[in-house]
């Protein structure tokens, strides 16, 4: 796949909350994935992804999500997430604009890094 094809693909998957179809059609096995923030600023490979995963799933929980159509330039591409989500240690529910900025080679996504503030 090209990257205009895996940036389709991806955005398809996220807008039908299919994220772990994602994972195993589009990722590279090498990923690299960094965050803003700790606890998991950076991880790589499947295992490491599937830990952000599961972080993520036992801390928040996900009210609405949009997902904008991708921005595609060469072998990067990016896509707009907006969230609303309740954090579940605190109960506190907030909404999020995330950038996410993804790198393809070999037709697989093998780095994606996320750019964010919460909304108050």
């Amino acid at each position: 796949m090209n990257t205009q094809e895996v940036a389709n693909k991806l955005v398809e998957y996220c807008r039908n909350r299919q994220e772990d179809k994602a994972y195993q059609e589009l990722y590279s096995p090498e990923i690299t994935s960094i965050e803003m923030s700790e606890p998991m600023k950076e991880v790589h490979g499947m295992d490491g992804l599937q830990k952000k995963g599961e972080w993520w799933n036992e801390n928040f929980e996900v009210h609405d999500t949009e997902v904008s159509d991708p921005i595609v330039a060469d072998h990067h591409f990016a896509v707009r997430f907006w969230m609303d989500t309740t954090h579940k240690p605190s109960g506190e529910r907030s909404q999020m604009n995330e950038l996410a900025v993804y790198q393809v080679k070999d037709g697989k996504i093998w780095k994606e890094q996320f750019f964010y503030d919460t909304q108050e």
